[in-house]
């Protein structure tokens, strides 16, 4: 086993919950196959390291001792069977059990964030963000009442939020019918929220920005899905989008929000909150400053009457 000294390396206490998840080798299945070479864990190392220092596959450092491609034949293996999908659900139920709720969450919140697309992001699937002035993707993410991703889609930036979320509904639908409530801003308003009601049977609440708000201020639950995007963008491979398809960047995402699981399952669990989160209270109304109006008129003013030589 190599020596683990990088940050993103995977903890044996992530490793106990992270094993068991993994696909079974081809060797182990009734198909058959030849035994892997590499070992599991670290193709992990490798692969989370690319996410989070956001290097390119062929710089991934000898002391893996595994080669790029084969590195990258694992990452596209577990995300186009659909493993990492199921790996992300599951690790997602383990983490509401861990913290004392239900498995299955009813509510969600949702938002997009636009980011810049490098130059190997190809013409077809960029677009430009009009609002945001961003050539790039849009990614659209649904959190749970805790924070933690539940749904991931990347798209084009040039469509309209309520034009994508279409499908991010329908997806979330499929995927997670217990959810009845989603929470988002008033840009998902409108012929969205019949759209929803009628077709998936989803509630779609807004929650718009105050009259009174001034730059930025915490806005009640849309902070939780804000804070995971950040959350995201601590990986640098997801600060820009490199990648050529879009499967691939949603990929990359995904493996940041189970690094994320995988951490938050080996730490002590967090107390349900008991008093809402403080959120910055609207400001009085400023009375309209009194009218002076003037009663008397003003006094005409005298000019002396000019020497006439």
């Amino acid at each position: 086993m190599r020596e683990r000294h990088y940050p993103s390396d995977t903890p044996d206490a992530e490793w106990a919950v992270l094993e068991p998840l993994l696909p079974r080798p081809a060797c182990c299945r009734p198909t058959g196959g030849r035994p892997e070479v590499h070992p599991r864990r670290n193709v992990v190392d490798a692969i989370r390291y690319v996410n989070d220092n956001g290097v390119k596959w062929r710089s991934v450092p000898v002391d893996f001792g595994i080669p790029w491609r084969t590195l990258f034949g694992f990452f596209q293996r577990w995300r186009a069977s659909g493993d990492l999908a199921r790996i992300h659900a599951e690790l997602h139920e383990q983490v509401r059990i861990h913290d004392g709720l239900n498995p299955r969450t009813v509510a969600v919140i949702l938002d997009s964030q636009s980011v810049k697309g490098a130059e190997t992001v190809g013409a077809d699937t960029r677009g430009f963000d009009g609002h945001k002035m961003i050539n790039g993707r849009k990614r659209h993410l649904t959190v749970d009442m805790r924070g933690m991703p539940l749904t991931v889609m990347v798209t084009e930036a040039s469509p309209h939020d309520s034009v994508p979320a279409r499908d991010l509904l329908f997806r979330l639908s499929l995927t997670h019918p217990e959810v009845t409530v989603v929470w988002a801003d008033s840009a998902y308003g409108g012929p969205l929220a019949d759209w929803a009601r009628t077709r998936l049977g989803l509630t779609l609440k807004a929650v718009p920005r105050r009259k009174d708000q001034d730059g930025f201020a915490v806005l009640a639950k849309r902070w939780r899905v804000e804070r995971a995007i950040s959350w995201v963008m601590r990986a640098r491979r997801n600060v820009r989008d490199y990648e050529r398809l879009i499967s691939h960047s949603e990929a990359h995402i995904t493996w940041t929000t189970i690094t994320l699981m995988t951490r938050r399952l080996t730490q002590p669990p967090r107390r349900p909150r008991t008093n809402s989160h403080p959120v910055e209270p609207e400001k009085e109304a400023c009375k309209p400053m009194p009218i002076r109006l003037r009663t008397e008129l003003p006094r005409p003013i005298r000019l002396a009457p000019a020497v006439l030589r």
